[in-house]
Parts: structure tokens; C-alpha cells; sequence
């Protein structure tokens, strides 16, 4: 009887754990996530409408891509968004420092293993079975928009308030430039959304874990 106590113990011990039970993504990160994509949603189609009242280049989007419906509209919105943005976005980045999330995560990005990841995608052999580990594109990818938010909210600071926050239009090298700058960062997390919303239907466990954690 004590032999079977013991090895029953044993494998209660080494047994691994469920998969199912295991959290990938934490609450916060879950939470932060959806927040920002609602944020992001909303800015990039009222941008689109404020973009088309002055454009940059020889194209305007379409009014049934946009959101507000006139100038001033896109406006409102626009403005209520960059707020929930700037806001979460930080409680985003301040999380993700503090509880390691980033370095456990994101860090390092070695540029043999990019080339290497980026071979297999082109393949079709990226590996996705462990979700909780990153590969090196996602690595790079994610923290390549996390640069681009931080760009466009400062950018976007440096357009709205140009006479208050002159050193900060000063660093994108006045009201015109920072305009260009905000416009291609806006494009860079187009891009990246996109290829997200791509792989969410390639992988979608990977959409369920980032909705129930697991």
C-alpha cells in the first residue's frame, strides 16, 4: 500500500500540466488588447475622414471606410479615441515593463532567427504550436507597432497643440513633416493590423486565447 501511495504521488508530481488551464495571455493584457483595438479602429477610420478634408497625395479613402461623416465629426471622434488610446496604451506599456511581459516576450530579436522565421513563413512551416512562446517575427512585428503607437500619438500631439508643444513638433521638424510622419506610422499599423486579423483565422486558437486566456 505505501509503494502505491508513493508512486502515485510521483505522478501526480511530474505530471504536465492540462493545456487548458495554462494562461497565456494575463487578464491585463487581454483586457489592454481589445481596448486598444477598439481605440485604433475608431482613429484610423476618423483619420481617414480628416486626412481626406487635406490630403497628402493624390488619393483620398473612401467615404464608407471613414467614421464621422464630415470634418468635424472625425474630429470628435478622433480625439475621444487618441484620449482612450494614449491612456491605455500606457497602462499598456507601463504593465508590460513592470511585469516583465515584455522581456519574457518580446526580447531578444536576433536577426539570424528573423531571417530564418521569415523563410519558414514564406514556406508555409512556421511553427505555431506553443502560443505562449514567439517567434521571431512576432517579436519584431510587435514590437515594430508598438514603436508606431507611440509614434503616431506623439506625432498626432504635435499636430493638434504645434504653438504649445513647439519642441515636440520641433522634433518631427515642424506642423507639415509631423503630418507625413503621422500618415505613415498610421500606415504601419494598418499593415500590421491586417496581417494580425489574417493570422487570426489561420491560427484561430490563437484568437481564443487572446479572448479567454487559455
Amino acid at each position: 500500500m505505501c509503494g502505491m501511495t508513493v508512486q502515485s504521488t510521483s505522478a501526480a508530481v511530474t505530471a504536465p500540466p492540462n493545456p487548458a488551464r495554462v494562461t497565456i495571455h494575463p487578464l491585463w493584457l487581454r483586457v489592454t488588447h481589445w481596448i486598444n483595438a477598439v481605440a485604433v479602429i475608431i482613429m484610423i477610420g476618423s483619420g481617414w475622414e480628416i486626412y481626406n478634408a487635406s490630403p497628402l497625395f493624390a488619393f483620398t479613402f473612401p467615404q464608407s471606410i471613414t467614421i464621422g461623416g464630415w470634418l468635424a465629426g472625425a474630429l470628435l471622434w478622433h480625439f475621444a479615441a487618441m484620449w482612450l488610446l494614449a491612456v491605455n496604451g500606457l497602462v499598456y506599456l507601463v504593465l508590460g515593463i513592470v511585469t516583465g511581459h515584455f522581456r519574457r516576450k518580446l526580447l531578444p530579436v536576433r536577426p539570424g532567427e528573423v531571417v530564418t522565421d521569415a523563410r519558414l513563413a514564406l514556406r508555409g512551416q512556421l511553427s505555431h504550436g506553443d502560443l505562449a512562446v514567439y517567434n521571431a517575427l512576432q517579436k519584431l512585428f510587435y514590437l515594430g507597432v508598438i514603436v508606431a503607437g507611440i509614434v503616431i500619438v506623439m506625432s498626432g500631439l504635435a499636430m493638434w497643440k504645434p504653438v504649445q508643444l513647439w519642441w515636440l513638433a520641433a522634433l518631427f521638424g515642424g506642423y507639415e513633416p509631423a503630418r507625413y510622419v503621422h500618415f505613415f506610422a498610421m500606415a504601419a499599423i494598418v499593415g500590421f493590423s491586417a496581417v494580425h486579423v489574417v493570422m487570426a483565422f489561420v491560427v484561430p486558437k490563437a484568437l481564443r486565447a487572446m479572448i479567454t486566456g487559455r
